[in-house]
């Protein structure tokens, strides 16, 4: 009796496991069928044979994976109407993202299954017709139906959902007076730029005039006559003046068109220094600027060419309107712009390179952004997005987190510091190596990378150097004057001509085995505040036979890598001879490095180390 327990107890926990790692089954047909009916410009990693949970973009299951809770497909693209009878099968559905696509009809009479539901974002889209009766949505917290074409009046059924918390339905069609709504929990309302007409209704008064701007509506007050033209002034309202007389109603008009214009003036003047502030400061804190406010950049007819446009494979499920909105925390300022962390509302984190002085125009750009996205390599930091327009030019990339090669060197140095031994450094040189030399192949073997730092390597899962940052020299103008430490980095030719070449990246390529093998900055200071150029500084240590100076002092920990050390540096010396054509080339490099000896793996190296994780995201906003 008792094995039987055993048994039993056995099987149930099988059972449990079993419809853990199960998919479920029906909401995911639900989504196949919606995605195949359902044009979208951007290709989604959603396949029969793949896992739903924790796998399909923009898809959240419950905890024990057995419904579909979440849907979040933001600017993917989806074109038409909402195929009938696909999404409304999700009845386990709470939240629901289809934001920033190119929708059409009407808002889908079959979404009153979804009596779960309780956060809808269907914003900036091409819906039309009348809102829905919301009554049969009990816990809806967040509706955002803005920038539509929804027509018609607000329904009176709004009253029923007593935990909404926000409600966004501006820039619509809609007309007749807003309703007296009893909504104890909400705290955000938006009706603006609408053509709703009357007075606000006491229920509503506690929100500001902005909620209601753009319509015609009056703030409860009784609003002053209107005096017809052919309204002849009275004897008790005009004052003789040299023949001529003037009302006081007149007068008074005078004087408050007279203060309207100079406020306007003076607003004008402060949003004109604003603007060029915010030109001047950047992205500091927020990736959201004037010039890139959603409201500008998402245009109500949804122009695709101010989109993110996401390469093929890329599993990220969110939108320019996201990165808007995100915390950026600045990364450094590089040569061709800055970058950003930048850490999306669902704890996304990405980096941003906001481009600086691009002086092709988009068909160029686009064709550029094709070549380096479509370079898919372990040693070559892969392009996930860009962006376009006139004002702004973005790269969206994968954050890692362990930080460049260059902070890894100097980062911290002194007291309690880890230092980076030897086959860590020797990983990073074979990775950088062979992901410049698949750059170098790219385009007809055509393609420099034209930026080659220790601040633009990082490290890979296998623990590799990974280059980053490339392809940027033909879209930008020709190469300014840099200072400090990037300008080690430069070819003499290029100081020159301002022109990159394959020969360059292999110069700068051989300066960061320098910065590997002494631990010094391409141009760092001595005790005197002298400014030193390290590859100058080596060729006179090496001319003088003191080698042995030559080598950081963390590496003497290391025994038996004395050959392997000087045998670097004369591969880093080759790299860095003055003439180009004297330089090898970056196969041949990698051959060389090869042969110093065969690098080590590393031991247990995490498979998703290189880059951020996704932690659970906090509750939806008003605006996801």
């Amino acid at each position: 009796m008792e094995a039987f327990s055993i048994f039993t107890s056995i099987l149930y926990l099988g059972l449990i496991v079993s419809q853990a790692n199960a998919d479920p089954v029906e909401d995911k047909q639900a989504l196949l069928d919606f995605v195949n009916s359902f044009p979208h410009s951007r290709s989604l990693n959603w396949n029969e044979s793949s896992p739903v949970c924790n796998h399909w973009t923009g898809v959240k299951c419950s905890q024990d994976g057995s419904r579909i809770v979440a849907l979040r497909l933001p600017g993917v693209g989806l074109t038409g109407q909402i195929p009938p009878n696909t999404i409304s099968r999700l009845s386990a559905l709470k939240i629901l993202s289809l934001r920033s696509n190119v929708i059409t009809g009407h808002f889908p009479s079959d979404f009153f299954n979804l009596k779960s539901l309780s956060f809808l974002y269907l914003q900036f889209n091409n819906f039309s017709g009348p809102l829905p009766d919301f009554s049969v949505w009990k816990n809806l917290t967040i509706v955002n139906l803005s920038n539509n074409g929804f027509n018609g009046t607000i329904p009176r059924s709004l009253s029923n959902l007593t935990q909404l918390q926000a409600l966004n339905l501006a820039n619509n069609c809609l007309s007749g007076e807003v309703p007296d709504l009893s909504l104890p929990s909400l705290q955000q309302l938006n009706l603006s730029n609408n053509f709703l007409s009357g007075s606000i209704p006491k229920s509503l008064e506690r929100f500001p005039s902005s909620a209601f701007a753009g319509n015609n509506i009056s703030s409860g007050e009784r609003l002053a006559p209107r005096v017809s033209p052919d309204q002849a002034p009275s004897e008790s309202n005009v004052r003789p003046k040299n023949g001529r007389r003037i009302g006081e109603t007149a007068l008074l008009g005078i004087i408050i068109a007279a203060c309207v214009l100079g406020v306007v003036a003076f607003a004008f003047l402060i949003i004109a220094c604003c603007v060029k502030k915010k030109k001047e400061d950047g992205f500091k804190g927020t990736l959201q600027k004037r010039e890139m406010s959603p409201e500008k950049v998402v245009s109500r007819n949804q122009d695709a060419n101010n989109r993110l446009f996401f390469f093929e494979g890329c599993s990220y499920a969110f939108d320019l309107e996201d990165l808007l909105r995100a915390s950026a925390e600045v990364l450094g300022k590089g040569t061709f712009g800055m970058a950003y962390k930048a850490i999306l509302e669902d704890a996304t984190t990405v980096v941003v390179k906001r481009l600086k002085d691009v002086s092709v125009g988009k068909r160029d750009f686009e064709q550029q952004m094709e070549v380096v996205g479509s370079i898919k390599h372990e040693n070559v930091v892969e392009l996930k997005a860009y962006y376009y327009s006139k004002d702004e030019k973005l790269m969206v990339y994968d954050y890692y987190s362990q930080g460049s090669a260059s902070s890894m060197l100097h980062g911290k140095r002194g007291e309690g510091r880890i230092p980076l031994d030897w086959d860590t450094r020797m990983r990073i040189a074979i990775g950088a190596a062979r992901g410049i030399a698949r750059i170098h192949a790219e385009n007809s073997g055509k393609l420099v990378h034209g930026n080659v730092k220790s601040s633009n390597i990082f490290l890979n899962s296998r623990q590799y150097g990974c280059v980053s940052d490339l392809g940027l020299t033909t879209i930008t103008s020709s190469l300014a004057p840099v200072i400090a430490r990037a300008a080690g980095y430069r070819a003499p030719e290029v100081t020159d001509t301002r022109k990159a070449t394959q020969s360059s990246d292999v110069y700068s390529f051989g300066v960061v085995l320098l910065e590997l093998l002494t631990g010094k900055s391409p141009i760092h200071t001595t005790g005197g505040d002298e400014l030193v150029h390290l590859v100058r500084w080596v060729h006179s240590v090496v001319r003088e036979e003191w080698t042995a100076e030559v080598f950081d002092v963390e590496l003497l920990r290391y025994p038996n890598i004395e050959e392997e050390m000087v045998e670097m540096l004369q591969i880093a010396m080759s790299c860095v001879v003055r003439m180009p054509d004297q330089r090898p080339k970056m196969l041949d490099v990698i051959k060389m490095i090869e042969n110093v000896r065969p690098v080590v793996e590393p031991e247990n190296h995490p498979s998703s180390d290189n880059k951020s994780e996704s932690s659970t995201p906090p509750p939806p906003r008003v605006d996801e």
